[in-house]
């Protein structure tokens, strides 16, 4: 029987949102904006994160 996965945590730095697309300010010959592509540098694109290594200290 499958064992359901728990849900990754969400990125902090982007709130889920990714990626996103700026405008330049700038029209293309046809007419339409010119914009750009931005990925969150934090989870690089992907909205989530991986959850923090448990720090274990061993010895005295």
């Amino acid at each position: 029987m499958p064992q359901p996965m728990p849900p990754r945590p969400i990125c902090g730095h982007c709130d889920n949102f990714p990626t996103v697309t700026i405008t330049t300010g700038q029209t293309t010959p046809d007419g339409q904006r010119q914009t750009i592509t931005a990925n969150c540098p934090a989870c690089h694109g992907t909205g989530h994160t991986t959850p923090a290594r448990a720090f274990v200290r061993t010895g005295r």
